[in-house]
């Protein structure tokens, strides 16, 4: 993810921080009120627009006072003046400058590149002449808007949209496979990174969380690019205590958003976490290539039946990303390492790979042939013809009579079939079902 994907809105209390994340996102997410200080959590939330992906972090007011949960809520904002890449930091044109404003501006002088000051409820005429004042905090031109009525919204989206560079494109994403490493804490991440590199590249530690940034490694291997991205562990939501994990936990989803093929981290001496599945699901819902990577396989006690019953219990709780193959290994020893990036090259290959119309409609031929649809609520279904609407992750479009006539477990039996017979190896095959027009 790029720094200023993040973007953390900060201020003292009762300024509009938690109005304006909701305009952001486009839907009331926080609880907005007007007694100072009812924003106690951060929240985040993922906005997609013109081919960006921006996370913007809603923190409590920076406050002066020493009561107890005032300054658990300051401690707990101030981690976005380090961890986020971009800052709002919002002040109230109606209270002018105040001494906790100063306070605060004195505190974000030292980020002040990644700083942007927005004078927020400047709703009247007399309004326009109090946003000058602001100059006095030192933190440059103020931006003046109103995040209630959503005067100068439009032009700070310009301004922000500007400044965030875009996802890859599909042209981009050919040129370089991009390899994201993903996993709970501690599982051998940065151990994997290391052994693909060939070198301590990743500060490597047994303490959980060590690494707090989403790091990208490329190497050249096999004559092609390969990027690989470390990043921090991903933990339950509800365990994001310390200040900085949020962050981290961002950094790792934004860096699922960006690759090519995931490489899920499970450790073989733990039992499988809600977490575990949940990093698969994302990767599986952003339609990337998925590896399921099960690390320290040495320090496991082994018979004639361990693998086996293994993998058994994979395909059981992994059964969503049935399509992932399953590589065991171990960082430490290098125990076939070198499985990873000839997995990952064969998984990126097949994303990109394109079927000719008329290949994938003799295809469907034989397939519908082989087991016709039934009868289903209301009527028979019908095949027309089908179509490859794009790659990375392969999606095809089949037209039909009615698609309500085709029941989920047939379609999932047309895209069994596909991948029978063109492959795409550990990538989501979407499949489209376009009805007829009445």
């Amino acid at each position: 993810m790029s720094l200023s994907s993040t973007i953390a809105i900060v201020g003292r209390p009762n300024v509009g921080k938690s109005t304006l994340f909701n305009r952001l996102a486009g839907r009331r997410l926080a609880v907005v009120h007007e007694r100072a200080g009812v924003t106690r959590d951060r929240l985040v939330t993922r906005v997609d627009r013109d081919g960006r992906r921006l996370y913007f972090v809603d923190t409590g007011g920076i406050s002066a006072t020493r009561e107890e949960l005032a300054a658990k809520t300051t401690e707990s904002a101030l981690a976005a003046l380090d961890e986020a890449g971009l800052l709002f930091f919002m002040v109230d044109v109606r209270t002018g400058v105040t001494d906790e404003d100063l306070e605060v501006a004195r505190r974000l002088r030292r980020h002040a590149e990644k700083v942007w000051l927005l004078v927020n409820k400047v709703e009247r005429g007399e309004d326009d002449l109090a946003v000058h004042e602001f100059h006095s905090l030192g933190l440059g031109e103020p931006l003046p808007i109103s995040a209630l009525h959503g005067q100068g919204v439009a032009d700070l989206w310009d301004r922000l949209l500007a400044a965030v560079p875009p996802l890859p494109d599909a042209e981009e994403r050919r040129r370089i496979l991009r390899l994201a490493v993903v996993g709970r804490p501690n599982v051998g991440k940065s151990s994997l990174v290391n052994a693909l590199l060939g070198e301590e590249r990743m500060i490597v530690s047994e303490t959980p969380g060590t690494t707090r940034d989403a790091v990208d490694s490329v190497l050249r291997w096999h004559g092609r690019d390969v990027e690989l991205v470390d990043t921090a562990g991903l933990r339950r939501k509800t365990r994001v205590k310390e200040r900085l994990e949020i962050y981290s936990n961002l950094r790792s989803l934004g860096a699922i958003d960006r690759a090519d093929v995931v490489m899920v981290v499970l450790d073989a001496t733990r039992e499988f976490a809600d977490q575990d599945l949940k990093i698969a699901a994302h990767a599986h819902e952003e339609g990337r290539g998925i590896i399921l990577c099960v690390n320290k396989w040495d320090l496991v006690a082994k018979d004639d039946r361990t693998l086996g019953e293994y993998l058994e219990r994979i395909r059981e709780e992994f059964a969503f990303v049935a399509y992932a193959p399953v590589l065991f290994l171990s960082a430490l020893t290098k125990q076939r390492i070198h499985t990873v990036l000839e997995t990952a090259a064969r998984i990126f290959d097949s994303r990109g790979e394109r079927v000719a119309t008329g290949e994938l409609n003799r295809f469907l031929e034989e397939t519908v042939t082989r087991r016709p649809p039934h009868y289903h609520r209301g009527g028979t279904g019908k095949v027309l013809y089908m179509t490859q609407l794009g790659t990375a992750p392969p999606s095809f479009v089949l037209f039909v009579n009615r698609a309500q006539w085709f029941p989920e477990h047939y379609r999932r039996y047309l895209v069994n079939r596909l991948r029978e017979r063109f492959g795409f190896e550990g990538s989501a095959v979407r499949l489209k079902l376009q009805g007829r027009k009445a």
